[in-house]
């Protein structure tokens, strides 16, 4: 049964940089302009945990303890540039973007322990004119067969004001894709919109291949490996 999408309308919040934006189903979007993070770097993370059972918890630790070790998520930006080039940021075949340059999008490495780091792209504000979207999205390299057993946390840290971040929350089917937060130039603002839409590839469909039907991005894609 189909159910009613919240209201996209972001969020008139206006706080420090000491505030924390806290992102919700019941309120998902925000505005960079209206709580001043127009300018400077902005860092997204991605940090994740094993998430605790409590339930069969003999077998099931067993299985935790031995994901976490090979667990390897890739955090990763579809982009669309206001000139029309589209592209994607990623550790898979060494697209890691670029910060002074387009896509003025850049991925800092390839974190397999997810603890306090996690993985980090950083996107430059200053040049948010050249930027028509960006899809923030994370895969399942290797390591889990879905985001269920994970804990994830998503941060964006403007270089000015306030820190946005979300929860993905409980994965309920086999995922090895999430679409984590789409920020949108609308031609006044800039809007960064909480996703957390676990999504299921067909066979034979990549997890990149995947993110792009959902959101329409139109893009080629050919296998790559690190």
């Amino acid at each position: 049964m189909a159910t009613a999408r919240p209201s996209l309308a972001p969020q008139p919040w206006n706080c420090l940089r000491t505030c924390q934006l806290r992102l919700t189903r019941i309120a998902p979007a925000v505005s960079l302009i209206k709580q001043g993070g127009t300018s400077g770097a902005m860092r997204v993370n991605l940090s994740w945990q094993v998430r605790k059972q409590f339930q069969g918890w003999g077998a099931k630790l067993g299985r935790a303890v031995a994901m976490h070790g090979d667990l390897d998520l890739d955090l990763c930006a579809l982009y669309e540039l206001t000139d029309g080039r589209k592209g994607v940021v990623q550790a898979l075949g060494n697209a890691f973007g670029a910060f002074d340059q387009p896509p003025y999008i850049h991925l800092d490495g390839d974190d397999r322990t997810g603890g306090t780091s996690g993985e980090n792209l950083t996107v430059n504000l200053d040049h948010t004119a050249a930027l028509r979207r960006v899809l923030i999205f994370v895969t399942i390299y290797e390591g889990a067969r879905s985001f269920a057993d994970l804990d994830a946390t998503v941060t964006l840290q403007p270089q000015h004001g306030a820190a946005i971040d979300f929860s993905l929350g409980q994965c309920t089917v086999p995922s090895t894709v999430c679409a984590l937060a789409l920020i949108t130039n609308t031609g006044s603002d800039l809007v960064v919109q909480r996703e957390a839409r676990f999504l299921v590839p067909e066979r034979g469909v990549s997890p990149q291949r995947t993110v792009d039907y959902a959101y329409g991005w139109g893009m080629n894609w050919t296998p790559g490996r690190k």
